[in-house]
C-alpha cells in the first residue's frame, strides 16, 4: 500500500508568489494538533503486517519540524516500510539525514529562486548526495526562473534528476516547452494537464491519501471519503475503479493513471520522483 499523507500542518517559511496552497501561519495549538496526527498515523504505519510506502504532502513546509524529522528516521527503519518521502523545500539543516536508513529514505526536494539563496540550496543539494540520500530536484517553470534552472542542472551530480513543473495556468509555447525540456527530458508529461474522466487509476486501489483525522480518499483531489485509517472501514471501499475527474495535472496524482505508463518511467522512484533513465 501506498499513502500519501497531508496532516494539518500549513505553515511554511517561503511565501512563493506563485504558490496555489493558501498558507497560515500555525498557533501553537494547531501544531500540537499536527504533531498529535503525525504520531498517530506513524503508529498506525508501524503496526501494520503488510508493506506501506509513504509521502509526505504537507501544506506547509514539514522538515523544520522536529516531529517530522523524527517520523521519517523512525519509519526508514521499519523492515516493512519500503520507502518514506516527504515533499520539502529543503530549508532546514540535512544532517539528520545521518541517522535514517537510506534505502528507504527519499526526498522530493523544490528549488524556489528568490526565497533562498542559490548556493545555500544547493549546497544542501550536495551534502544530500555525498550522504547517500536518493533525491529529486524540482523547480516551477516561470519564465524568470529558467536562468536558474539551467544553472541547477549544470551544478548537480549528473545522477541527480531535475524536475520541472509547469507553472500554474501557464501555456507553453513549443520554443518554450523546448527550452525546459532541455533541462527535464520528461517536462512534457508536467506541460499539459492529463484527460483522466473514465481511465484506470491506482489511487483508491493500492494508492490511497489519508488526513490527520485519518480520513481516507483516493488521493488529494477526489473528495469521495473511502473510509477511516485507524477504524480498518477503508478497507471495504478499495478497489480498481476509473478516475471520476475531468482532467489531473499535478504529477502526485497523474503519475497513478495506468494509461501515462510512468510507474515504468519511474520504476523504483515513484514517491521521490526519480525516473529510471537507464
Amino acid at each position: 500500500m501506498t499513502i500519501l499523507y497531508r496532516g494539518p500542518l500549513a505553515s511554511c517559511d517561503y511565501d512563493c508568489p506563485y504558490c496555489p496552497f493558501a498558507k497560515r501561519r500555525d498557533s501553537v495549538e494547531q501544531l500540537r494538533a499536527d504533531r498529535a496526527a503525525l504520531e498517530r498515523f506513524a503508529a498506525w504505519v508501524a503496526a501494520a503486517d503488510h508493506p506501506v510506502s509513504v509521502l509526505f504532502t504537507p501544506w506547509g513546509e514539514g522538515l523544520v519540524r522536529s516531529w517530522y524529522r523524527r517520523t521519517l528516521v523512525e519509519l526508514s527503519h521499519l523492515p516493512h516500510v519500503r520507502r518514506v518521502a516527504i515533499q520539502t523545500n529543503l530549508s532546514h539543516r540535512t544532517s539528520w539525514t545521518s541517522d535514517a536508513d537510506p534505502a528507504r529514505l527519499a526526498l522530493w526536494a523544490t528549488f524556489h529562486p528568490g526565497q533562498v539563496p542559490y548556493e545555500r540550496f544547493l549546497g544542501k543539494a550536495r551534502d544530500l548526495a555525498e550522504r547517500g540520500i536518493r533525491y529529486s530536484v524540482g523547480i516551477v517553470g516561470q519564465p524568470e526562473h529558467l536562468a536558474d534552472a539551467r544553472r541547477l542542472r549544470a551544478d548537480l551530480p549528473d545522477h541527480i534528476y531535475l524536475w520541472v513543473n509547469a507553472a500554474e495556468g501557464r501555456t507553453y509555447t513549443d520554443a518554450e516547452a523546448a527550452d525546459w525540456t532541455a533541462v527535464d527530458p520528461l517536462f512534457g508529461h508536467s506541460r499539459h494537464p492529463h484527460p483522466s474522466l473514465g481511465r484506470a487509476c491506482r489511487t483508491g486501489d493500492d494508492v490511497v491519501s489519508v488526513d490527520g483525522d485519518g480520513t481516507v480518499r483516493r488521493c488529494h483531489f477526489v473528495p469521495t471519503v473511502l473510509g477511516n485509517l485507524y477504524d480498518g472501514s477503508f478497507r471495504a471501499g478499495l478497489g480498481p475503479r476509473p478516475c471520476p475527474l475531468d482532467m489531473c495535472d499535478c504529477h502526485i496524482g497523474y503519475v497513478h493513471l495506468e494509461p501515462l505508463g510512468l510507474y515504468d518511467v519511474f520504476a523504483g522512484g515513484i514517491l521521490e520522483r526519480i525516473p529510471n533513465l537507464a
